[in-house]
């Protein structure tokens, strides 16, 4: 039977910065312990609520006595809530599954982090927390309408560390408004200098999904839309991330994400590598292996929902085999180990040779036996590569069916 990965959203945020396009909102703090008791309710009845939705769990997770192996709360700003409400999650997980924790995630941002929520989050069983920590620099921070400033990182890190957490991931966003390389290099070296296990970079996104990005689309200027860096220079700097962070002992395993040796996330893993994992809260998506399935995103709706005894399911989505292969692709190839072509073309019974030789020639993919992977100066545009992919092997047209959102928020 497969251990599951269990995924809580906190879709509650102080603010919302210019650049994002997540289904979160700023509500009263009263709001947050009914949404808690949601959580809680949606988690201890979710066999009779999945399968009033038309949800079919297969045989290899089971209802009787699921195993739940990494657990993550993102968001959201999850650590905005009481340390009592997050524990009170996880005892929920705790009474309804066999849960032995390798991995507890909880995301935080820097601003929200005193000494007696790290004591209580140590306590409680969180042994990662990953930091919304996104640059080092006042100015981006400001630009991009982040709470938190340069000293909150610096303050907030060995408050961690007192309280017993050996594994801290932080988040930098390359291309933020106002960043040039030398700021980009500075945040960089002060990551890099406060040793964390683990770092994600992640490459600013411009859609008309959040405030920054439909600014940018409409050619305005207000959230500091013209002070974004080029595209070529985002490109920039990925490499140098490359560069440093592999100079500094950290090994990147994925398109956006490097670890010391032993401190891979275990939970984001499960997604890319199509594992089982459920999840629970407003806007969370789940995957059994046959099916991919999405809670309603409006907070009061779910918590209407989940209190009246009601599914928040939304939308269910049974994968076909041509939209499985499509994931094996889209997901498999963000991981630096690539995928094992062979066992692909077996299970989905495709014959991919030509096509594939025919792109390693334009040096787009590299193969080795049977294991194919991207080439490292193609990761800083891996969707490119993967959607021309795609196209070649007739699978999907202009665009991958895998919707991003449907990842939650790897890290």
């Amino acid at each position: 039977m497969a251990n599951l990965g269990a995924y809580i959203q906190v879709p509650f945020c102080q603010t919302k910065c210019t650049y994002c396009n997540f289904h979160t909102g700023v509500v009263s703090l009263g709001r947050f312990a009914p949404y808690a008791a949601a959580v809680c309710r949606e988690i201890g009845n979710h066999r009779q609520l999945l399968e009033s939705a038309g949800v079919t769990i297969p045989p290899s997770i089971g209802f009787e006595n699921p195993s739940v192996d990494t657990v993550y709360i993102g968001g959201g700003t999850p650590s905005l809530l009481e340390p009592e409400l997050l524990a009170s999650m996880l005892q929920a997980l705790r009474t309804d599954f066999d849960c032995s924790f390798t991995e507890a995630t909880l995301e935080a941002d820097p601003e929200t982090i005193d000494a007696e929520k790290a004591v209580h989050w140590a306590a409680d069983g969180f042994n990662r927390i990953s930091f919304g920590t996104q640059s080092f620099i006042d100015e981006e921070l400001k630009a991009a309408g982040r709470m938190h400033r340069r000293a909150d990182i610096y303050r907030a890190v060995p408050l961690l560390r007192a309280a017993g957490i050996r594994n801290i991931s932080f988040d930098l966003i390359a291309g933020l408004p106002k960043q040039t390389l030398a700021s980009w290099s500075q945040s960089l070296r002060e990551a890099i200098a406060l040793a964390p296990e683990h770092i994600s970079i992640y490459m600013m996104e411009i859609d008309e999904g959040s405030r920054l990005g439909l600014e940018v689309l409409q050619s305005g200027s207000r959230y500091s839309a013209k002070d974004l860096p080029s595209e070529e220079s985002m490109a920039e700097f990925y490499e140098l991330a490359q560069s440093e962070l592999k100079s500094a002992g950290y090994l990147q395993y994925e398109i956006s994400n490097w670890a010391k040796p032993g401190f891979e996330s275990r939970h984001n893993l499960k997604y890319w590598r199509r594992e089982p994992y459920l999840g629970f809260g407003a806007g969370a998506h789940s995957f059994s292996g046959a099916q991919r399935w999405a809670n309603r995103h409006d907070a009061a709706a779910y918590v209407a929902a989940i209190s009246e005894g009601k599914s928040a399911v939304e939308s269910v989505d049974t994968l076909t085999p041509a939209l499985a292969l499509d994931e094996e692709f889209f997901l498999g190839l963000r991981q630096l180990s690539g995928i094992d072509l062979g066992r692909i073309e077996r299970q989905y019974g495709v014959c991919l040779g030509e096509k594939i030789s025919e792109l390693a020639s334009r040096g787009m993919v590299e193969k080795q036996v049977e294991i194919l992977r991207l080439p490292a100066n193609k990761l800083s545009v891996s969707n490119e590569v993967i959607v021309e992919l795609l196209r070649s092997v007739q699978m999907v047209g202009q665009n991958s069916s895998v919707s991003v959102e449907s990842l939650q928020k790897v890290t």
